[in-house]
């Protein structure tokens, strides 16, 4: 028996990266997987692999910021596999500027993805999680404490989820539903692939990156895939409202 076993997960961001990694880490521990990105052939690639674990998967191409999507999505899943269990919000995007250079429309795309894609996919998936319980993991970012260099919008944003989740945990423990964020360091997915991308020499930033781990090096996405996994899971019953920092000893480094 999976830790998971049975339960529905639903995982948005999970065509690549530490979205793929959790996807493919709760189908081998038995959980229905339901993958979730504007990525269509990354989200294929990614029900392809969990299949091959013997999980029960499906893909939905669907941006995070369509209400009327995620609602319809929500409902869909619930109605093909009688209850919604598990929600993780792993999509991000990241534009890498300071805040004189970030246009308020950059801002806003940001914002809409990191914090309005969460808040949607939780306001759809809390109701039919109130029915026998359930758990969200969000992914937020070491940055949203120790803070970072030229990358305003997004660090904000995942401030913005750390307090959306502890409240969220509050408001509705009563039903069942606990609610929590992993907190990642630098992870070695395409978004820190893209991050580095935007210099002409990235060498240097690549180096102090690392420096600031103690442990050296960047996370793996299993790595913090496990740490969602253990949220997920039953072993994390009595946690709620908490942060689990997967950050390579930066922010007490």
């Amino acid at each position: 028996m999976g830790r998971l076993n049975g339960r529905v997960s639903v995982i948005t961001g999970a065509a690549s990266g530490i979205g793929r990694s959790a996807a493919l880490r709760f189908a081998e521990e038995g959980a229905i997987v339901v993958v979730v990105d504007v990525d269509e052939s990354g989200a294929a690639e990614t029900v392809t692999l969990a299949e091959r674990t013997g999980a029960t998967a499906c893909w939905f191409t669907s941006d995070v910021t369509d209400s009327a999507d995620v609602d319809r999505i929500a409902s869909e899943v619930h109605q093909r596999f009688g209850s919604l269990d598990i929600l993780m919000t792993a999509a991000a995007v990241s534009v890498g500027k300071t805040i004189p250079n970030t246009s308020p429309d950059e801002w806003d795309k940001v914002f809409e993805v990191n914090v309005k894609g969460t808040y949607l996919w939780m306001r759809a998936c809390i109701p039919f999680m109130s029915e026998n319980g359930g758990s969200i993991v969000a992914v937020a970012s070491q940055l949203a404490v120790s803070g970072g260099l030229s990358n305003a919008a997004y660090i904000a944003s995942k401030g913005a989820i750390v307090s959306l989740c502890r409240t969220a945990a509050n408001d509705h423990a009563a039903d069942g539903v606990r609610i929590n964020c992993v907190v990642p360091g630098a992870t070695q997915t395409p978004l820190l692939d893209r991050s580095f991308a935007r210099f002409d020499d990235p060498t240097p930033y690549i180096e102090r990156s690392i420096s600031r781990h103690p442990l050296g090096r960047f996370a793996r996405p299993e790595e913090v895939a496990e740490a969602a996994l253990f949220l997920a899971s039953d072993d994390a019953s009595f946690t709620t409202g908490s942060e689990l920092r997967v950050d390579g000893g930066w922010i007490g480094g």
